[in-house]
C-alpha cells in the first residue's frame, strides 16, 4: 500500500476525528479561513479518510442531499491505519455508496446537458450554447468534469460533414 501523505490541516482536521468516540469530523476546533476546511474536507474525502454519512445533529452537517437529508462526514479505519491508532471504533466500518444511485436535480442547466447529450443524434457544442446560455469552455469543463469524472458518464464525441462535433452519452 503506498503511504499516503497529509498536510498540517489535513493531519489536524483527521487527528481531531480520529479522536472522538464516533469519528465525527464536525465540529472542526482548527482555525482555518475561509473555504480552507471544506477544501481539507474535500481531498480527505477523495484519499478515502473521511466518509460521508446520514447526520444526526444539525449542528455537525456537511451538506444537504436530496434522498438522504443532512450528510455529515467521519473518519475511515483508513484514517486511523494511516495515523497509526489500533483502537478505532467498532461501527466504522467503511460504507460503499457507489451502489446507490446518483440523485441528479431536474431542471438545472447540467440536466439539460445530460438531456441533450442523451437525446438520439446527441447535441454539438452550438446546439448547447443556445440552449444553456454557456460559453463553449464552461461546456467542454462540464463535459469533462462533472458529467465524466464526478457522475461517471460516459461522453463520445464524433465528427460529422453535415453538423460537425458531435458530443453524446451512450446509455
Amino acid at each position: 500500500m503506498t503511504q499516503i501523505q497529509l498536510s498540517d490541516p489535513q493531519a489536524i482536521i483527521l487527528s481531531a476525528a480520529c479522536a472522538r468516540e464516533d469519528g465525527a469530523v464536525f465540529p472542526v476546533t482548527a482555525s482555518l479561513k475561509g473555504g480552507a476546511v471544506g477544501n481539507v474536507c474535500k481531498s480527505l474525502l477523495k484519499k478515502g479518510l473521511i466518509e460521508e454519512i446520514a447526520a444526526t445533529d444539525l449542528n455537525t452537517v456537511w451538506r444537504h442531499d436530496e434522498k438522504g437529508g443532512p450528510i455529515t462526514l467521519r473518519s475511515t479505519s483508513l484514517a486511523y491505519s494511516v495515523l497509526g491508532i489500533t483502537d478505532e471504533p467498532n461501527d466504522n466500518a467503511p460504507t460503499d455508496r457507489t451502489s446507490e444511485p446518483i440523485q441528479r436535480r431536474n431542471g438545472t442547466k447540467q440536466a439539460k446537458l445530460i438531456e441533450m447529450l442523451s437525446a438520439e443524434g446527441g447535441a454539438t457544442i452550438e446546439d448547447i450554447m443556445v440552449a444553456t446560455g454557456w460559453q463553449s469552455h464552461t461546456i467542454r469543463g462540464a463535459m469533462s468534469g462533472a458529467l465524466k469524472k464526478k457522475l461517471g458518464l460516459e461522453v463520445t464525441s464524433e465528427k460529422t460533414e453535415e453538423r460537425g462535433r458531435i458530443y453524446r452519452i451512450e446509455d
